[in-house]
């Protein structure tokens, strides 16, 4: 690798940041107008860019395999256990729970509000498309029952979603981006949830309730002719039991993150074997692993009479099926990350920066930006833009730890914003909700664009008081 970056470094900085916009240029080129799968086109790219940057064919494979491997072997196991833990809540009929509950107590007239809450403590291990399926049966049943348009429920619903995809690990985003820049999982939940809840209440609720009432009267579609499989109400889980394996691993990743702060200053002793158990619990893998097989013991074995191994292993293949493919585009973009650090377009883009003024949270903000307009994978454009921005914030000590974190936040708010026609949420969202193009672009791209906007600006305020 030294070989690499010595070979890298005899190209000029205009000469490294030209193949930089070359390649991102390609990259879109072949995911927009050829069509090709993102997973196919990182790589190819990654490739392309190493050669380009002058390493050497023996240096090729391991700078490719060394990007790919280090991001999936943090990203694999966090994706997967929060795709199975949100499906276990789904099947189990806690989704359901948890809505009925929360709309019982804030009432009819306040039912949009508690729909959007119970899609935010639902949406945090769950990707957005899969929770708002899930919980559509309800929306559709609550709008039927209040004879109220489909948009004051679907839209916050669709807001809330949003917001946790957005910001919250364990999404592809948020993980990928902390794992390029080397931020702690906790400080990102930290400053996501800092960061989130007030744009989710004044961007994913109360900007889709305004919405919602300046556009016509939606009647609920017979998408999917008004029912779904439904749990009896004697065999769902109480909201306790669905709230607690919610939170627990929220509570046990900020033990881990409390106890790590300790102990640097030395309020603790970080070597003491209690304290370090505790930490190991607290990891975020390990803290989704409890909560899953907790979750796996309360929604499955316990109500379960026969059989309930069995169950178990279909919910699994059933959530770990779709996040492959999100593993996979993960994965490449950690490999063409690793390339652009290994390259030296990561040194030279830094020297741009600094020469141009331009702060670190906004280039990376705005990165992202582009990449989602252009090209409509949030995914593809968190951990593109995360790549590009690592070298700049690992190579300056000043921006490790809470700084990293704000960063990580305010490049998946670039990449979860601007939803259009070129998005699979858009449509999907539009599909089940029954409304044409003009009406999505009116609100949902609305929504979407101020979630981003609120979200980025709440964390570069958090970042240029720290």
């Amino acid at each position: 690798m030294q070989d690499t970056t010595q070979a890298a470094a005899g190209l000029p900085t205009l000469g490294l940041l030209g193949i930089a916009v070359a390649a991102i240029t390609i990259l879109l080129i072949l995911i927009i107008r050829v069509r090709l799968h993102p997973f196919f086109a990182l790589v190819i790219v990654s490739i392309g860019t190493a050669l380009a940057t002058g390493i050497s064919v023996a240096d090729l494979l391991p700078t490719l395999l060394g990007g790919f491997g280090k991001t999936l072997g943090n990203v694999a196991l966090l994706i997967g256990f929060g795709a199975v833990l949100g499906r276990l809540v789904a099947v189990s009929g806690g989704a359901r729970v948890l809505a009925d509950t929360l709309i019982r107590f804030f009432g009819s007239r306040r039912a949009p509000l508690g729909l959007s809450i119970a899609c935010l403590l639902f949406g945090f291990p769950i990707f957005l498309d899969a929770a708002f399926v899930v919980m559509l049966p309800v929306i559709y049943s609550v709008a039927r029952e209040l004879k109220a348009s489909l948009l004051l429920y679907g839209l916050p619903a669709a807001g809330a979603f949003l917001v946790m995809h957005a910001l919250m690990p364990p999404h592809p985003g948020p993980v990928a981006a902390a794992v390029f820049l080397h931020a702690d999982i906790g400080q990102v939940l930290f400053i996501a949830l800092l960061v989130g809840l007030p744009t989710w209440y004044a961007m994913g609720y109360r900007l889709s309730l305004l919405l919602a009432n300046r556009s016509p009267f939606q009647p609920v579609p017979n998408l999917m002719g008004g029912e779904s499989e439904e749990i009896p109400p004697g065999k769902r889980p109480a909201f306790g039991t669905v709230l607690l394996v919610l939170l627990l691993p929220l509570a046990l990743i900020f033990l881990n993150t409390g106890l790590s702060t300790l102990g640097q200053g030395g309020v603790i002793d970080g070597d003491n074997p209690l304290v370090a158990a505790l930490m190991v619990i607290g990891e975020t893998p390990i803290a989704l692993l409890i909560s899953t097989c907790i979750a796996m013991w309360l929604l499955v074995i316990r109500s379960s009479e026969r059989g309930a191994m069995d169950s178990i292993n279909e919910i699994v293949e059933q959530a770990l099926s779709p996040v492959c493919s999100i593993i996979l585009i993960t994965g490449a973009g950690g490999m063409f990350g690793g390339v652009l650090t290994a390259s030296g377009i990561g040194d030279a883009l830094a020297e741009s920066l600094q020469a141009f003024g331009l702060p670190v949270i906004l280039a990376g903000y705005v990165i992202a930006s582009v990449i989602r307009i252009a090209q409509g994978s949030a995914t593809v454009a968190g951990t593109t833009a995360a790549g590009i921005m690592a070298p700049v914030v690992l190579g300056d000590p000043a921006l490790a730890g809470l700084p990293a974190a704000c960063i990580t936040v305010a490049i998946v708010a670039g990449a979860i914003g601007y939803s259009h026609v070129n998005d699979s949420g858009f449509w999907l969202v539009g599909r089940f909700l029954g409304v044409d193009t003009k009406t999505m672009l009116k609100t949902w791209t609305v929504i979407s664009t101020g979630i981003s906007l609120m979200s980025f600006g709440l964390a570069w305020l958090v970042f240029s008081l720290l």
